[in-house]
């Protein structure tokens, strides 16, 4: 049964995620402040964390600052604030997904199974053959990227959006064509959290993200991996 964790002090949301979620075969636990999410969040093992932003103690984006200071899982986080300028925020210090208040419950339901099914991979448990190009070695079952030889810790979305170049190298790709592979047709997400993406797998795979070498900007169409010269 995979864990969730719910940092959010509205104790009905929890109950009604648990019940929606039971049923999914998904665990929902609740914590109703930050310092405790922050607490629960690194010191046991999660398969997916809810995090809301208005929280007492300590706000969600620090919540989420320290958790990635040591932590991947994936993490969706929620707002009542819905400007611009938050969803960048988190998006920028990690969050997965971002879905502003009120939503459909039902919504979120749907992001987190998801999210969950990218954070699982569609491997064959490390068979999958490992890709090669400019540097990059990925291996997909095992969920591992190097950088010239170098392991480098990506979340899962990071992951799989260089995934998505790594089957395409040398091909321009849009946003829109990206955020169909990585979330499926049809999904209305922040038109831009790829840009966001793509910023934060910059920083962990170029030598100097302000000028990159691998994963280059082709401006008014789209994203592109350089192939190997």
């Amino acid at each position: 049964m995979a864990r969730v964790l719910l940092v959010d002090d509205d104790v009905r949301l929890g109950q009604l995620l648990e019940r929606l979620l039971k049923p999914e075969g998904m665990q929902v636990e609740l914590v109703t402040d930050g310092l405790q999410g922050v607490r629960r969040a690194t010191g046991e093992v999660f398969d997916l964390i809810i995090l809301d932003v208005m929280l007492p103690g300590l706000e969600g984006f620090e919540v989420l600052r320290r958790i990635r200071a040591s932590s991947e899982v994936p993490v969706i986080m929620l707002t009542a604030k819905g400007t611009d300028n938050d969803r960048i925020v988190g998006l920028e210090l990690g969050a997965d997904d971002y879905l502003p208040k009120p939503f459909n419950p039902r919504e979120l339901v749907a992001r987190v199974k998801a999210v969950l099914r990218r954070a699982e991979g569609k491997s064959s448990g490390g068979r999958d053959a490992v890709i090669r190009c400019n540097g990059l070695a990925m291996d997909p079952g095992k969920r591992e990227v190097s950088v010239d030889g170098e392991p480098v810790h990506l979340t899962t979305t990071e992951f799989d959006l260089l995934r998505c170049f790594m089957r395409y190298p040398g091909k321009v790709l849009s946003r829109d064509a990206l955020m169909d592979m990585l979330r499926g047709v049809g999904y209305a997400a922040y038109d831009r959290s790829i840009d966001v993406h793509v910023k934060n797998l910059r920083a962990k795979i170029e030598e100097n993200p302000r000028s990159p070498q691998r994963i280059k900007t082709v401006w008014g169409t789209g994203y592109m991996l350089a192939a190997d010269a």
